[in-house]
């Protein structure tokens, strides 16, 4: 069994000792897992149909035909409809729905003209936002794209700050000068009018926000591992590494890189922050993701341009400000929990 180094456990003890940093990533960590398996919450096709004492999935399965059910047309079943009519016949056949029995993409004009407000009867929770799309769907698949995209922006660009940025502290000379200057350079390009340029050029994706963000998100954690690395590379537990011939290899992977990793740990989360609201600002510019695709950008736009429909912009506000606010909460604990100063005197 894989056991943390008594140091690290302490540090890990620290940090489950403030409490609202612990609990809010333990929050965070269940609704993104929720999320992942958000297709069983929150969905328009059945968990669980029987028919004529026969079992059917069509949330894990391809579309079915009506016509499977016992209906007079060939096209997907709207289970809804299908739930009720179980119901008035009376018999052994029966629908299991979600607890929110829509998707992000359905459009309800069975009621009123959109935005419906909230219902538990017509089960739109949170309403309807402009185009009669149940918000609760928006919002959780919204969720789920929005720390997705953070996620891997903050690993990919945290990989490459830690190569470069250590690269830079141990060799220094000529290549920590050419970068330096590189970094200087690239830190002056716009990011907003890169991202206007990019979009009118290709058609926004997924990656294509990655991989932007990626380009600019680098340059932060670079700067704190180069003067880190810098710093512990003069320490006299390297100097005596290398005295007993030790490469260089090891000497980064087995000496400077866990004495440095503290910065990494304490600015993942404050990074993520940035790139949660970075996709938001963008969608909310126009900028961001094509529609139809959930956004909490394009959900803040619809209730600025509708505050008749007061749940919009009540709904993502509350939930964008509740993320970021436990994304800093567990940042706030993981830097005071990995603070050097707490656990050495040397530092």
């Amino acid at each position: 069994m894989f056991k943390f180094s008594p140091l690290t456990q302490k540090k890990i003890n620290s940090f489950k000792s403030i409490k609202r940093g612990y609990y809010s990533l333990l929050i965070l960590s269940g609704l993104l897992i929720l999320s992942l398996f958000g297709e069983l919450l929150v969905n328009n096709r059945a968990l669980v149909v029987s028919y004529n004492g026969e079992l059917s999935f069509p949330v894990f399965s391809d579309i079915r035909k009506g016509t499977d059910f016992g209906l007079g047309y060939p096209n997907e079943p709207n289970y809804r409809e299908l739930r009720e009519t179980f119901k008035q016949e009376g018999g052994d056949n029966f629908v299991i729905m979600p607890l929110v029995p829509y998707d992000a993409f359905e459009q309800d004009y069975t009621g009123a003209f959109p935005p419906l407000a909230p219902s538990i009867e017509s089960q739109h929770y949170l309403g309807t936002d402009t185009l009669g799309r149940d918000m609760v769907a928006r919002l959780l698949y919204g969720f789920r794209i929005a720390m997705t995209f953070a996620l891997f922006t903050v690993a990919i660009s945290t990989v490459i700050g830690i190569v470069v940025g250590c690269s830079m502290g141990f060799f220094g000379g000529k290549f920590d000068i050419i970068a330096q200057r590189f970094i200087e350079v690239w830190s002056m390009l716009p990011f907003l009018y890169v991202i206007m340029i990019v979009v009118s050029i290709f058609s926004p994706s997924f990656s294509l926000f990655v991989l932007i963000n990626v380009l600019f998100g680098w340059v932060g954690i670079t700067w704190a591992m180069r003067t880190m690395t810098y710093k512990e590379s003069t320490r006299e537990y390297v100097m005596a590494a290398r005295a007993l011939g030790a490469s260089t290899s090891r000497i980064l992977f087995k000496h400077i890189l866990p004495n440095t990793m503290v910065v990494v740990v304490t600015a993942t989360p404050f990074a993520i922050v940035s790139a949660l609201t970075t996709l938001t600002a963008l969608d909310f510019l126009g900028l961001g993701l094509q529609a139809p695709t959930p956004s909490w950008g394009d959900l803040l736009q619809q209730g600025r341009s509708n505050l008749h429909a007061p749940w919009i912009v009540a709904s993502v506000v509350t939930a964008l400000v509740l993320v970021l606010v436990m994304v800093t909460f567990v940042g706030e604990a993981v830097r005071t929990a990995f603070d050097p100063k707490k656990f050495t005197r040397y530092v």
